[in-house]
Parts: structure tokens; C-alpha cells; sequence
């Protein structure tokens, strides 16, 4: 009756970060009821959720409080938090009839509502800003898309928080496309995060400079790619970032690990290296960050300091965050069904 579960070490280990229903432990079989009943618990007064709690590790509440302290409290929608804890206690209410599960998935919902900003978007924890880093923007459009369109498990939801929900979703992808980057009068892609007022690209993190990123761009892309009824701006925009992509991909490198002896680090235990190597048979890959005005990647340290090659960022952050990725490999397939679908095939080379 007593037990919680607890904190994760990262969220990496929060199956709540994956896509719903969860996996484990599912809506049936040992220790379900018991994650429902925590889910319920935990939900704080706003209708939001704590970030970074391992639902299924089962300890006793007491020692969540311990461990969690005032963190318990504080509601999130960063770390993919929120929006997954919502999905899953509508699915519960549909299984089950209970009205709890129902009425706690509302007061989520409102509580997405009411943390999306006067600019229509929704911040992350670092900084109040429009937050594509960690999926805010993105969890938070992606479910009001499902509200709006009843998809499931969200068919009970009224018409009036319907209509909310459509509206804000509205907002969010308005801003999403004046916050594209343009450069020299074409449009690029997305930095991580964008400023409410003036929608400039603005850091985050002291090694997360302003920046045109693909790896949130990529997504952003599929999102609208997956919108019904595409307008001309989103087919725009899309068509835009896509050609980006293409332009600043990396040839002829891949990146290898190699094993060192384990350092820990505040946040993690490095056990290997990452160095580039050069390989003229390696797939296209994309830095993390590129330069808003001249397209050139690059890196960064704690200190705030921008370097351009991977052998200059120290070790802690070298193994401790993801430089280099395939974030939008597939995308000119993806796009080009895209066009397809809609009447317009992409020509041919």
C-alpha cells in the first residue's frame, strides 16, 4: 500500500520516455496496479508530473520523498515527461471505465494548456524558451494532434477540451514555422530553442549555443509531415529544411569508439573514447551544431567556449553527449513519399 517507485539515474531509464502503452508493466500482470496507483499519487496539484522518476522501481514512498525531496513537486513536460503519463491514464480509463483514470488524463491536459506560452510554445527546464530539445514542442503537439483528431485513446474527450486542444495545437505549429531559420533569404531548419518574443535562436545549456540543429529539425519535419491537410507554409517549410539537410551533410568520416579505462563524471562513467576517423565509404552524418550564418559545425565545452573539431571538447563532454548523429538520413525517401502523397513528386536528377 505503501510503495512508490523511485528515481531514475537518467531518463534514459524511464519507460514512460517510450511510446505508450508501456511495455512494462502493460496494463495487466504484476505490479500494474500498483504503477497506476503511483502514477495517480504522483500527479501534483497543476495536473503535470514530476521528471525523471523510474515508475517501475518499487520502494517504499518515504524514500521517493527522500530522494526526490522538493523535486517530487515540481512539474514537467521536459525529458519526454508528461505527456507519456497522460496517454497512458487515458488508455486506463478506456480499459477499465474507472473515472479516475479519465479525470486525472483532463487535468494533464489542461495542464499542457496552461503551460503553453502567450508566443504558443511550451518551455523546457532550461531555459523559457520555445523547446524543440528533448521533444517539449514536439510530445505536446503530437498529443493535442491526437485530442483534436480522437485518434485513441482519446475518443471520450468532450468537445469543449477538444476545441482547446485544437486551438493551442494551432498555435504551436504557427510559431514552429516563423521560428525556421532563414539565412541570406532561404530558409534552413530549427535551432533547439527559440525566444517567446523575438523567435531568435538562443542557447540553452553553456555548450548549447544558438544554432541551426538537425537533430531536433528532423524531427520537427516528420511532425509536419504528418500533419492532415498540409498548408502551402508547412509543404514550404518542409521543403526548405529538407534541402538543408542535404547541403550540410558530412562525407568521407565515421565515428568510432575505443575503449579507455572507466572515468566517472558527475553525470556518467566514461568508458570510452569517440574520435572521427576518416573514411571515404562511411554514410553521410550531420554535427549537432552548425553556425547560423556561415553553415559550419561545431562543438563546445562546459566553459561556453565553441571549438570545431571533436578533439577539442573535453573528455567528460566528448563521451557525455551526442555530437555527430544520422539524424535525417532517411529523410529524402520519407520526403519524397511525402510529395508523392500529395500530388507533387519531387523531379528527378
Amino acid at each position: 500500500p505503501d510503495g512508490g517507485f523511485g528515481i531514475a539515474a537518467g531518463f534514459a531509464s524511464n519507460p514512460l520516455d517510450t511510446a505508450l502503452p508501456l511495455r512494462v508493466p502493460g496494463f495487466a500482470g504484476e505490479g500494474a496496479d500498483a504503477a497506476r496507483a503511483f502514477l495517480l499519487a504522483a500527479q501534483n496539484p497543476d495536473g503535470g508530473w514530476p521528471k525523471d522518476i523510474d515508475w517501475l522501481a518499487i520502494i517504499p514512498m518515504a524514500e521517493v520523498e527522500k530522494i526526490a525531496g522538493e523535486r517530487l513537486h515540481r512539474s514537467s513536460l521536459d525529458n519526454r515527461n508528461t505527456c507519456p503519463q497522460i496517454r497512458y491514464l487515458a488508455e486506463a480509463f478506456n480499459r477499465s471505465g474507472e473515472k479516475k483514470y479519465r479525470e486525472a488524463a483532463v487535468r494533464g491536459l489542461d495542464y499542457v494548456l496552461a503551460e503553453q506560452r502567450p508566443s504558443g510554445g511550451w518551455r523546457g527546464a532550461d531555459v523559457d524558451a520555445i523547446t524543440y530539445n528533448d521533444d517539449v514542442m514536439l510530445n505536446c503537439m503530437r498529443l493535442l494532434q491526437e485530442v483534436r483528431a480522437g485518434d485513441a485513446p482519446f475518443a471520450w474527450v468532450d468537445a469543449d477540451l477538444r476545441e482547446r486542444c485544437g486551438a493551442a495545437l494551432d498555435r504551436a505549429v504557427d510559431v514552429t514555422l516563423r521560428c525556421q531559420i532563414v539565412v541570406n533569404g532561404v530558409k534552413t531548419a530549427w535551432c533547439q530553442q527559440h525566444d517567446h518574443k523575438t523567435l531568435a535562436p538562443v542557447k540553452a545549456r553553456t555548450y548549447e549555443l544558438p544554432s541551426i540543429t538537425p537533430s531536433e529539425s528532423a524531427a520537427i519535419v516528420r511532425f509536419l509531415m504528418a500533419l492532415p491537410d498540409p498548408s502551402p507554409e508547412i509543404i514550404a517549410a518542409v521543403d526548405a529544411a529538407v534541402a538543408w539537410f542535404d547541403r550540410v551533410r558530412i562525407e568521407g568520416i565515421r565515428i568510432e569508439q575505443i575503449e579507455i579505462d572507466p572515468e566517472r563524471f558527475k553525470a556518467h562513467t566514461a568508458r570510452f573514447d569517440r574520435i572521427v576517423v576518416q573514411d571515404p565509404n562511411a554514410p553521410p552524418i550531420w554535427a549537432r551544431f552548425y553556425e547560423i550564418d556561415t553553415g559550419r559545425p561545431f562543438f563546445c565545452n562546459r566553459d561556453g567556449v565553441k571549438v570545431y573539431t571533436l578533439a577539442e571538447v573535453a573528455l567528460e563532454r566528448r563521451t557525455g553527449y551526442g555530437w555527430y548523429g544520422y539524424w535525417p538520413a532517411s529523410l529524402p525517401k520519407e520526403h519524397a513519399a511525402w510529395k508523392a502523397a500529395l500530388g507533387n513528386p519531387i523531379a528527378q536528377q
